[in-house]
């Protein structure tokens, strides 16, 4: 499974980087904010910035949500770098824009999703992921991880090669979750991805191994 980071702040994406195991970033309009990153252009030089910090994907999400305004924003930003992917809507519009992008060969990732149809939809328009988000649903007293399964299912029922990109990642137990279903990427914040380092007992047999040299080497 692909480990993607969402957030738009830099010295996370780095850390997640230096890690290892970074496969790409997803961001959106409220992480950028949430860094204080407004405005068009400064918001373009950043996504081209996170793109110098990584080796995989980034998505970067289009604001319009008309047909045009869509295809307008989407070529701009894929313009920016070769790793942008561009990231549009579950809607009618956002989805005409999937058909028009990924018929010029250009990655798009369709956001928002909720049910299966919509990712049957995505995946017919052509979309390089599509992005359930699981820990909303999961808020609204829904199994987020079951609409992974189902999603799973059907493409595999059809060899569609749109990637499941799990997001709205809560915690470590949906990453763990994610990859025994089959999901194809995750995205979440650095702190879920740093949390699947810790178990009580790896801290506690990493401190006897310590104390143990340190007693035998006095």
């Amino acid at each position: 499974m692909k480990f993607f980071i969402d957030t738009a702040n830099l010295n996370e994406i780095k850390a997640a980087q230096a890690l290892g195991v970074l496969d790409g970033v997803t961001t959106n309009p409220t992480l950028m904010a949430k860094e204080g990153i407004t405005g068009k252009n400064n918001i373009l030089k950043h996504y081209v910035a996170i793109c110098n910090s990584v080796d995989g994907d980034v998505s970067a999400e289009v604001i319009a949500i008309d047909y045009d305004g869509m295809i307008r924003e989407g070529e701009e930003l894929v313009d920016l770098h070769d790793r942008i992917v561009i990231k549009l809507p579950m809607t009618k519009e956002g989805i005409m824009a999937c058909k028009y992008f990924s018929d010029k060969g250009i990655k798009t990732n369709i956001t928002l999703v909720f049910s299966a149809g919509q990712a049957l939809l995505a995946a017919k328009a052509g979309a390089s992921y599509v992005s359930p988000f699981i820990g909303r649903l999961d808020d609204v007293s829904t199994d987020g991880l079951a609409l992974i399964d189902e999603i799973r299912l059907i493409y595999d029922n059809y060899g569609f090669g749109t990637e499941i990109l799990a997001a709205s990642v809560r915690h470590t137990m949906h990453v763990v979750n994610c990859a025994k279903i089959g999901a194809d990427v995750m995205t979440a914040p650095l702190s879920v991805i740093l949390g699947l380092l810790k178990h009580p007992l790896t801290d506690i047999g990493l401190a006897q191994f310590i104390a143990d040299f340190e007693k035998g080497n006095k």
